[in-house]
């Protein structure tokens, strides 16, 4: 149940138009931040648009699991942790490819995107907040959006710091990170996942 107050089959629907919004922002931001990233050359926004191919996925199977049991519904949350975990990594192998081969990215087109996808992701921590406390699978998402806020943060203050010191190495710390937050917040949602189940069985 959320906190609206309402009954459970009210919920469910508000959970879905929530879930639906966030869906459709994380797949529009996906296409934009991944273009710009890589007209940019940029592994932070790169890594920031595969974060948020990944939010989309979570939205997706979380709308699977509303209204849904228990068990459905940590499994929809363990199926986001192993995405989350596989794309972070795709990421780092990104940042260890441009490392080697190099890159010249772009600090003004990084600023500009990374503070669209700012917007984008407070809107979706706005939205999906009321929710955050429904089932582990609406955990999941809040936990994602959470992260993506921290993200973008990050990819902000790589652009700035791209064009004041005149090298790359910010972007491909913040790359590195970001992979690194994508991961954690995949085990984290694993271990959410495992407790849930583990208590509904005791």
């Amino acid at each position: 149940m959320s906190d609206c107050g309402c009954g459970a089959e009210e919920a469910d629907k508000l959970e879905k138009r929530t879930l639906i919004s966030l869906l459709l922002i994380n797949g529009v931001m996906f296409f934009v931040e991944f273009f710009f990233g890589w007209f940019a050359q940029s592994t932070g926004l790169i890594a920031d648009s595969l974060d948020m191919l990944a939010d989309a996925m979570v939205y997706g199977l979380s709308l699977y699991a509303v209204g849904k049991g228990l068990k459905q519904k940590a499994s929809a949350a363990t199926v986001s942790g192993y995405l989350q975990i596989l794309l972070g990594i795709g990421v780092l192998i990104e940042v260890l490819r441009r490392l080697i081969y190099g890159s010249e990215p772009q600090s003004t087109l990084i600023i500009i995107i990374g503070l669209v996808a700012l917007i984008a992701n407070i809107l979706c921590l706005v939205l999906i907040s009321k929710h955050k406390d429904a089932g582990v699978h609406m955990r999941a998402s809040w936990i994602f959006s959470t992260n993506d806020v921290i993200a973008n943060l990050g990819v902000i203050c790589s652009g700035i710091l791209v064009g004041a010191v005149g090298s790359r190495f910010p972007d491909l710390i913040i790359g590195c990170v970001i992979a690194v937050i994508v991961v954690r917040g995949g085990l984290k949602i694993l271990r959410e996942s495992k407790q849930s189940m583990t208590s509904k069985s005791h």
